[in-house]
């Protein structure tokens, strides 16, 4: 697994208003475009954490996603925008931010558009939005891009509920996460039972620590639970290595949920 880059973001472009957290297309040092998301934004530090926890097993499981940074901002840079709220979000976003490289002339996937989803994609997809407890690939808000012909996932900020109300790691990570029902490919995902031996071999203690370690300090909010970060990422790991050992309960519920839309 390769270590997340870190950069300075040297141009604010501009804003991204389709959703609540208004990210910024932003230039970095490496002369790459990305789009940041802000730890100041209403959904907290917290879906900056599950978006790089969950953006590198999508890749680690040969998905699309797009390349994840860390990128440090000094507000100035976006000192001739005029929206105050946005000047504000910059403010309370001064340090290290996430980034995630901007797939240029992308659009937004539908059922409709070529190329089709195969049912293998969409059981491994739907597999791994059970594994992160990701409530956003719904037809209403698919999280999905098609760019270059290949379809990207997006956003994942609003997966990983369990560590916005840590109680005991591992109860929390035997939910069968009823909301896959909701999955925009579960009809197509006739496959979802046979992907536990083969994303085994990936998902391990160390793959998932090399992950957890890769989150900032700076990132790891106090929480009452735990006495230091140290044992905040113990936590996390603890938790994805259990998910992966019990994965057949979230497996059996995608089942079940799709049997019962055909």
């Amino acid at each position: 697994m390769n270590s997340i880059k870190k950069l300075l973001a040297t141009e604010y472009i501009e804003p991204l208003r389709e959703g609540g957290s208004l990210p910024a297309i932003v230039k970095a040092d490496d002369d790459q475009i990305y789009v940041m998301k802000f730890v100041g934004a209403g959904q907290g530090v917290k879906a900056l954490i599950a978006e790089l926890i969950s953006g590198k097993i999508g890749r680690e499981l040969g998905f699309n996603v797009p390349e994840i940074v860390l990128l440090e901002l000094d507000p100035a840079i976006g000192q001739a925008e005029p929206d105050a709220e946005i000047q504000d979000l910059l403010k309370a976003s001064a340090g290290i931010n996430l980034g995630m490289k901007f797939l240029s002339h992308a659009t937004t996937f539908n059922l409709l558009a070529i190329p089709h989803p195969s049912p293998e994609f969409a059981s491994r997809l739907v597999w791994f939005d059970a594994f992160i407890t990701n409530v956003d690939r719904t037809p209403r808000n698919v999280n999905m891009l098609i760019h270059k012909e290949d379809i990207w996932l997006i956003d994942h900020g609003a997966s990983l509920n369990f560590h916005h109300n840590w109680q005991d790691p591992f109860k929390q990570s035997e939910t069968p996460f009823p909301f896959i029902k909701n999955h925009v490919l579960l009809p197509l995902a006739d496959k979802i039972q046979n992907l536990n031996g083969q994303f085994m071999g990936r998902l391990n203690h160390t793959f998932f620590e090399a992950v957890v370690a890769e989150i900032p300090d700076e990132w790891l909010p106090s929480e009452n639970k735990f006495d230091s970060s140290r044992s905040l990422r113990q936590a996390y790991v603890n938790y994805l290595v259990h998910r992966m050992e019990v994965s057949q309960i979230f497996v059996e519920e995608a089942v079940r949920a799709r049997s019962q839309i055909l």
